[in-house]
């Protein structure tokens, strides 16, 4: 998404540039800025992205080599557009062709690089690719490949969305939250002293629900959103499964068309019991996930799910005197 996203604020800063002349000084200057702000955004994505690709080519640990090869490319593949620019240039002398060719360069920029993001199946887990493939699998018990799951994948989709194989929206899911965001979710906050009163469920039942995890994970029905809270010890799988557990509880309340306050706390909490202990249900269905995954070609070593700074929560037992 990021990699076609800075083509495209580059693309429409060289538009506004080319806009500018035409308007007076005052206009020209705030277009200008809005301009470098573009090919400001387009350096940040282009080069985020840069290094998930490249860590994604380079499979045999020759990352440095991947890397220098790829900007040899770049010098190749400069000098040969500023050759055929200087030939275009010299045969355009209207203001017409002037547009024409920029439109028809530009269009044709965008249509390959849509076409080359999507020749790309990465074997992490994002989380839309998470969607996909844990829908799949606790629906079916099928394990989509990389190639499948880029065939379903949109290049653009919201950020946190639950979606169950591709439907409409489930809800939200916000993972790596710190334990204070998690005790406003379930209660009410105090927009003076900060404290949280008449919570929805208490944190002593979420903390022994999730004693044997290593998140804490809880969904809020009203606001059609899962809040997951990371322990110390997490991993990469940990985190893979906590967020396939939300897409669970998100899909079996729709299921049962209890969406907004119908979803009161006591159903969800016992959603959450028969989800981690109920033969057949969503733990039963994970614990086999490993393995397959694996074999699908997936590397569960890395968990591309948190998008912000994220927080880890220590839990320790009480030691009674």
């Amino acid at each position: 998404m990021y990699r076609l996203a800075a083509d495209v604020f580059n693309d429409t800063a060289m538009i506004l540039d080319c806009i500018s002349p035409a308007l007076p000084k005052a206009p020209r200057v705030v277009l200008l800025s809005f301009s470098s702000v573009l090919r400001a955004l387009c350096g940040v994505a282009a080069g985020s992205s840069k290094a998930s690709l490249s860590a994604h080519f380079a499979k045999c640990e020759n990352l440095g080599e991947l890397n220098a090869k790829d900007s040899s490319q770049e010098t190749i593949i400069s000098l040969l557009g500023m050759l055929a620019g200087s030939i275009v240039v010299s045969q355009i002398s209207s203001t017409f062709a002037v547009w024409s060719w920029l439109i028809a360069l530009l269009s044709i920029h965008l249509a390959t690089n849509h076409a080359a993001v999507q020749a790309v199946n990465l074997r992490t887990f994002n989380r839309q690719r998470a969607n996909i493939v844990f829908s799949n699998y606790l629906d079916q018990g099928q394990i989509l490949t990389p190639k499948q799951a880029a065939d379903r994948e949109s290049i653009f989709e919201w950020d946190g969305i639950m979606r169950w194989k591709g439907s409409s929206n489930l809800g939200k899911a916000k993972i790596g939250i710190s334990l204070e965001q998690l005790l406003h979710a379930v209660g009410q906050s105090d927009k003076t002293t900060g404290s949280v009163r008449n919570p929805s469920v208490s944190l002593e039942q979420l903390l022994q629900l999730y004693d044997q995890e290593n998140y804490i994970m809880w969904f809020d029905g009203r606001r059609r959103t899962a809040y997951i809270v990371l322990k110390e010890q997490v991993s990469s799988n940990d985190q893979l499964k906590a967020w396939a557990h939300a897409l669970w509880i998100a899909h079996r309340l729709s299921s049962r068309n209890l969406t907004g306050t119908e979803a009161t706390a006591a159903i969800v909490l016992q959603l959450l019991a028969e989800s981690l202990t109920k033969p057949g249900d969503f733990m039963d269905r994970w614990d086999d996930i490993g393995p397959v995954l694996l074999k699908g070609g997936w590397d569960t070593g890395t968990a591309n799910l948190e998008t912000t700074s994220s927080f880890r929560v220590r839990v320790r037992a009480a030691k009674l005197s």
